[in-house]
């Protein structure tokens, strides 16, 4: 080989991974900023009966195109795939920062949760295309650089652009982000060499889509727009049970299929993904109903809030790092898989304790923790998923894992959200002062069914001049409505957490039975 030749190939190698970590450092950078600005979002927007919606529906978005777009990577090149991932956020950013309704915000949050999903896997699956076990572990890890550089900043950003200017600078903010990560991908990353007929499966590809559609929109309408026993809620469900058996049926017997059977009956895939599905649960209730319980319970703002989960962010991005290098040094993982979902479940169960009065600092303690729990897992999940199926299903078995993640992300909150929606009904029916119906007229009251005023300064202050108008007793009233509203939205988020802890629980005992691979071997071909 010349010197020439090995100064290319090193500068082509460094130009993968400049790809590999843009693209990863964008996803984050996304994902991130959301998270703290949304509980706000959705006040401003009037759309805090959808708040678990605008989580599940672009969870499911993503869901579906990250086990799709996993196989069409296998089958025509990660660069095409990523480059349209990135087409899908720049579309969903613009969508998003024009948003004038809920409704639509969360249309545009699909196609945004689209691109940015499915870029997490992908990134994983290039790593998986240039080393072998033990190199690929180590750069696994290091990948977690690019996410722990947004834990640092990005949610106490995303909270002072909520505070002093406004929300939609986040999406704006990501276009060149997006952008930049196309570019480099683009220059990094080689297109495909190969000119194979493909056959892609159409058929598996629509009953994928019924399946996991109808499955959330059932989850998501049951309790609160349906009866769980209505004729809508069972069936939508019983659809959903009949299309992802028939979607089976077709993964069975399809000759290139987007979830490989190989796959879907390893032993090792099926606990990984179990467990990281049921966990997401648990992981919900932190990134999405925390920072609502602290703004909406406690009276944070949404800087403050920020700094309160960048603990989480700092620790989730930042033990990874370690967690790859340990893996390519030792060939052991089982020990932090464990280790980690019982922090995990430790944490949830103490998150019970909470109330309106707890001193804000504990909400570090808490995220911290958990952050520190669940760090190792994502590293851990991708690479036992790879070394666990022949190196050919490397893209489907990534994108499969994550596509599971993202179910859970479409299902928890659809679940979650139904739960608080009707614990926050019944505790508020109780909690109101019995004389209020003779002071405020109905429309007043069908109003405090939506518990935004706690976070919508304009909301708050156009209730109080409601009650204001009445004269009387109204002020001491309108002070006795605010704090059963906020004491029924703090036991709602309470029951979050109790099934948040429960759920993580069953994730740990699950992955006391996972077997331990042998990461120095990779002769499945």
């Amino acid at each position: 080989m010349s010197r020439n030749q090995v100064t290319w190939n090193i500068s082509s190698t460094q130009y993968k991974l400049m790809a590999v970590f843009t693209a990863y450092f964008t996803s984050f950078f996304i994902l991130n900023s959301l998270n703290t600005a949304l509980p706000k979002i959705a006040a401003e927007l009037n759309g805090m009966s959808l708040y678990s919606t605008a989580v599940a529906i672009p969870a499911l978005a993503s869901a579906f195109v990250t086990l799709v777009f996993g196989k069409l990577s296998d089958m025509y090149g990660r660069r095409v795939i990523l480059m349209a991932a990135v087409g899908f956020i720049l579309l969903g950013a613009i969508l998003s920062a024009v948003s004038q309704t809920f409704i639509f915000l969360i249309a545009a949050l699909s196609f945004l949760s689209t691109g940015q999903g499915v870029i997490q896997p992908l990134c994983f699956s290039v790593l998986g295309d240039m080393y072998e076990p033990a190199e690929r572990s180590r750069w696994a890890g290091l990948l977690n650089i690019a996410s722990a550089a947004t834990a640092f900043v990005v949610p106490t950003l995303s909270g002072w652009f909520v505070d002093t200017l406004s929300w939609r600078y986040i999406f704006w903010l990501d276009i060149p982000f997006a952008i930049l990560t196309g570019i480099v991908v683009m220059i990094g990353l080689p297109g495909s060499t190969r000119r194979e007929k493909h056959n892609i499966d159409f058929r598996g590809s629509v009953f994928l889509a019924l399946a996991s559609s109808t499955m959330i929109l059932g989850f998501s309408w049951g309790g609160t727009t349906y009866p769980w026993n209505s004729v809508q809620i069972i069936g939508l469900l019983g659809v959903s049970i009949i299309t992802w058996i028939l979607f089976l049926r077709a993964e069975a017997n399809a000759l290139e299929p987007i979830l490989d059977m190989q796959v879907l009956t390893n032993r090792t895939f099926i606990i990984a993904s179990a467990a990281a599905f049921l966990s997401i649960f648990g992981f919900t209730a932190i990134t999405v109903y925390f920072p609502l319980f602290v703004q909406g319970v406690q009276g944070v703002n949404a800087t403050m809030s920020g700094k309160i989960i960048t603990p989480f962010s700092i620790f989730t991005a930042l033990m990874g790092i370690p967690a790859g290098l340990l893996i390519a040094k030792t060939k052991r993982y089982k020990w932090m898989y464990v280790s980690g979902y019982a922090i995990l479940a430790v944490v949830m169960f103490g998150m019970l304790a909470l109330k309106s009065e707890t001193p804000v600092g504990w909400g570090f303690l808490i995220t911290a923790m958990t952050g520190f729990g669940l760090g190792t897992i994502p590293t851990i999940n991708a690479l036992v998923v790879q070394y666990a199926v022949p190196r050919r299903l490397l893209g489907v078995a990534t994108g499969a894992l994550y596509f599971f993640v993202m179910m859970g992300r479409s299902v928890a909150p659809a679940i979650l959200g139904s739960v608080m929606n009707s614990i926050y009904a019944k505790t508020l029916s109780t909690s109101l002062p019995g004389s209020l119906q003779q002071v405020v007229g109905g429309e007043i009251l069908a109003s405090l069914g939506n518990p935004r005023i706690l976070l919508s300064p304009s909301a708050m202050a156009d209730l109080q001049n409601q009650f204001g108008i009445a004269g009387g007793q109204a002020p001491l009233l309108f002070k006795q409505t605010v704090t059963a509203i906020r004491s029924s939205l703090e036991s709602a988020l309470l029951t979050i957490f109790l099934v948040g802890a429960v759920m993580m629980l069953a994730s740990f005992l699950l992955i006391l039975t996972i077997p331990e691979i042998p990461f120095d071997n990779d002769s499945h071909e």
